[in-house]
């Protein structure tokens, strides 16, 4: 499956400045790693986001949201949002806050 290219520019745009950052190719798609966490991804046109189990029943109240099925089965801590919810730069960071903010809260990986 091909990833929007686009979006995933405008991902590593949002990140540049962090040197915990690594993109590596997984659901047939892009992840982007934060100290060896996965942070978020594009997946076709979607953004897949890490935004964790506290705040998942909350980022699944918004319209453009959807639970992350990848394997068939919801994946309690991710959601897939819509290429609509991330066309204006100020959604695509806001999500990327909510999934950075989980993140960082996690320990460091080798």
């Amino acid at each position: 499956m091909a990833f929007d290219e686009g979006l995933a520019q405008r991902l590593r745009e949002i990140f540049a400045e962090r040197d915990d950052m690594k993109e590596r190719r997984m659901f047939g798609g892009l992840a982007f790693m934060l100290s060896g966490n996965m942070c978020c991804g594009v997946i076709g046109d979607e953004l897949m986001a890490r935004v964790g189990p506290d705040n998942y029943a909350s980022a699944l109240e918004h319209a453009q949201a959807r639970p992350m099925d990848f394997t068939g089965k919801p994946l309690t801590g991710f959601v897939y949002v819509a290429s609509d919810g991330i066309a204006a730069d100020q959604d695509l960071e806001r999500w990327v806050r909510r999934c950075t903010e989980f993140v960082d809260s996690l320990p460091a990986k080798s």
